[in-house]
């Protein structure tokens, strides 16, 4: 918990330098929301799975700005003084957290398999790899699974509901989205205590997984009209092929809010 802390610290320092270096981009973000709003007015006629639009666009829009203002200069001073042996001991310990609540979405889903790979990828890299700094299962053949309570929900039928994006936290839809407090009891990292430790580690992972998408925005931007719609497409699209392990029925209809 000590190096946590100190890590976490490390990444407020790190927050109040890279802010500094770039202080248009809070401005440069709202600009591009402000000119990204015009085409709006022509609009073509709104997705079924997604009818709370003007909504998600201006929490969108709140979100890129948060973002260009603070997160992404932050990830960008951490890659450029973190080492990238640090960077990755980092990012396994938090996949080693998460293994927990995979661990117990594939066993309410039923899936011996990746429930048995996934405890023992927790019991062995909580060992020896040093609560997971280090990932000796990989090697070994283990394979890395994510799973959630909203993917369970879905492998038993419960559908997506509309598209919906959280504030600070970004694509979601309404069945994840209430059930994320479950998510959120399976975090140890929201278990931790005292309250300013517990912030400064969740600094520390926000920052490690801001870092490993730096870039993405140019992409996006570079190969879609709507930056909006693209996300929100491919977010959906990856949403229902994790609910049906990358293999979805030949039937199913990504275009329908009811769909697991």
């Amino acid at each position: 918990m000590k190096i946590l802390r100190v890590m976490g610290l490390a990444v407020l320092l790190l927050g109040l330098v890279g802010c500094a270096s770039v202080p248009s981009a809070a401005q440069g973000g709202g600009s591009t929301a402000s000119t990204g709003s015009a085409p709006q007015a022509s609009a073509p006629i709104r997705d079924p799975r997604d009818p709370w639009e003007p909504f998600n666009r201006r929490m969108d829009r709140f979100n890129q700005q948060v973002d260009q203002a603070v997160l992404k200069p932050v990830a960008q001073t951490y890659v450029q003084v973190m080492p990238q042996p640090i960077r990755t001991g980092v990012r396994n310990f938090f996949h080693n957290l998460d293994e927990i609540g995979t661990l117990v979405s594939t066993v309410l889903q039923l899936k011996p398999k990746p429930a048995i790979e996934t405890a023992v990828r927790l019991g062995v890299n909580s060992t020896l790899g040093l609560l997971g700094v280090l990932d000796l299962a990989t090697p070994m053949g283990l394979e890395r699974h994510e799973e959630d309570i909203g993917q369970a929900l879905g492998r038993w039928g419960v559908g997506t509901g509309p598209y919906l994006v959280l504030p600070l936290l970004g694509p979601s839809t309404l069945r994840d989205t209430l059930v994320r407090p479950l998510d959120t009891a399976l975090d140890p990292v929201h278990q931790i205590r005292p309250r300013t430790d517990r912030f400064l580690t969740q600094g520390v992972r926000v920052t490690s997984q801001r870092a490993r998408f730096l870039g993405a925005e140019d992409v996006i931007q570079g190969s879609a009209l709507d930056p909006y719609t693209f996300v929100r497409d491919a977010y959906l699209q990856k949403r229902q092929s994790d609910v049906f392990d990358g293999d979805p029925p030949r039937t199913f209809n990504y275009d329908d809010p009811d769909a697991p």
